[in-house]
């Protein structure tokens, strides 16, 4: 009787090499900080070698010929079996529960740039607001001491052209379309700066609770956007209307700092109890196949052969 060539114990092996690979796959994912590539070619060689070593020690176990030679190679196999799992289980194994252990400190401080991002925009508007009531008191000012001051001039009114009020009107109007541009808010297509950042930093702060693999990306672009649409209100925030001095008119203001979290990603860290115990129950559950594979009963390697015993293949 013949020995199935693909049991069960095989797809064990099989799976169980995936599951090892797809770790690693998420520990060099962290380590890179997203570099996906790299990430799965290195799971692909970690699956392909465990997985592949795993099954010619398991060939050569069951071979019947050329006993010696065979057994010699499923020594060597198996010491590189042993020695790739060790080097795996080193790193990147054990990176991914590394850094998973630091989870609850990373998301707090994760959640303060993401909020303190969030609030930049209604800060901004506060700004605005604020800026605004300014500059109308001073165009009320220079309305009502346009016989005794110089102000009136000074801030673009001119007699004969329109009512006070009106050219007023249009001045506020100004100022609003300087503070609000049309790429600041544009709620229909979604597409203003403040409609995009809103969705990307809910969408941020949603991986960062669930712990997604796309939390590297979080990582990697809070700063950079954040400061991105900071420089974007404050170029905003720089126009001065006619009256307005830079002496007298702030730009906006807003004390921006994220807390570093790279360095808990990319700083490599020793194998734990639960990544060393893992990566043991890996060991025998790829190994389990070889194990319980039978050697050719033509072999007195590992066998004890009985006088008058038949030769069986198992």
């Amino acid at each position: 009787m013949k020995q199935s060539k693909f049991s069960l114990a095989d797809v064990l092996t099989l799976l169980t090499a995936l599951a090892f690979g797809f770790i690693c796959f998420l520990g060099k994912n962290f380590s890179t900080l997203g570099n996906t590539s790299e990430s799965i070619t290195w799971a692909a060689i970690i699956t392909v070698s465990l997985a592949g070593t795993a099954f010619i020690a398991k060939l050569l176990k069951r071979t019947s010929r050329n006993f010696k030679t065979s057994f010699i190679l499923e020594i060597g196999v198996l010491l590189l079996f042993t020695g790739l799992l060790v080097f795996f289980a080193y790193s990147p194994f054990p990176h991914y529960f590394n850094v998973s252990a630091k989870k609850t400190k990373i998301q707090d401080k994760l959640k303060i740039s993401i909020t303190k991002a969030e609030n930049m925009f209604a800060d901004y508007e506060q700004y605005a607001e604020n800026r605004k009531l300014n500059y109308q008191g001073q165009l009320e000012t220079a309305i009502a001491t346009k016989l005794t001051g110089g102000d009136y001039v000074k801030y673009g009114f001119s007699d004969g052209i329109a009512s006070d009020a009106t050219q007023m009107r249009n001045k506020m109007f100004t100022i609003h379309a300087d503070l609000y541009p049309t790429n600041y808010s544009d709620t229909a297509s979604k597409n203003g700066i403040k409609e995009v950042a809103t969705a990307w930093l809910a969408r941020a702060k949603k991986t960062t609770k669930s712990w997604k693999p796309g939390i590297v990306n979080v990582v990697n672009d809070i700063e950079s956007k954040s400061t991105d649409w900071l420089n974007q209100l404050i170029s905003f925030s720089q126009r001065l209307e006619q009256g307005e001095s830079r002496e007298n008119t702030t730009v906006f203001p807003f004390p921006l700092t994220f807390t570093d979290v790279k360095k808990y990603f990319t700083t490599p860290g020793k194998p734990t109890p639960l990544s060393i115990g893992l990566a043991a129950v890996a060991y025998l559950l790829m190994l389990l196949s070889y194990l319980i594979s039978k050697r050719s009963s033509k072999t007195m390697i590992g066998t004890t052969k009985q006088k008058g015993e038949y030769d069986i293949d198992f």
